[in-house]
């Protein structure tokens, strides 16, 4: 079993920064791809970034040249660095991995629980 624990949300001011973290725990040998996602209430949960295990990485329109999305494979960790914050960004903040490779098979689409990100005006 595959698990995925975020961690870094908080309330924070507009303009201001937070760093995400997430962890994902089991008998894992491989991750190819892990990112974030969002969703504010009343909308639709949507990409914030993504980054594959050779680096590439993809962002959401409205994050682009604020967000930094970053990963340690050595640890199955992936951060986001968050820059210059919005009101808009806020959000419950979610971490995803895609085909997780461990000893008991091939888990793809792995969520965790969800870290909340407020930013004031």
């Amino acid at each position: 079993q595959v698990q995925l624990v975020e961690s870094g949300g908080g309330l924070v001011q507009a303009g201001g920064s937070l760093r995400l973290s997430c962890a994902a725990s089991g008998s894992i040998f491989a991750i190819f791809g892990m990112g974030w996602y969002r969703q504010a209430p009343g909308k639709q949960r949507e990409l914030v970034a993504t980054i594959t295990r050779g680096g590439s990485t993809k962002y959401g329109d409205s994050v682009k040249d604020r967000f930094t999305i970053s990963r340690d494979s050595a640890k199955n960790t992936v951060y986001l660095q968050m820059n210059s914050l919005k009101p808009e960004d806020t959000a419950a903040y979610y971490c995803n991995a895609d085909r997780v490779g461990t000893v008991a098979g091939t888990f793809n689409d792995v969520w965790g629980q969800g870290t909340q990100v407020t930013v004031s005006s």
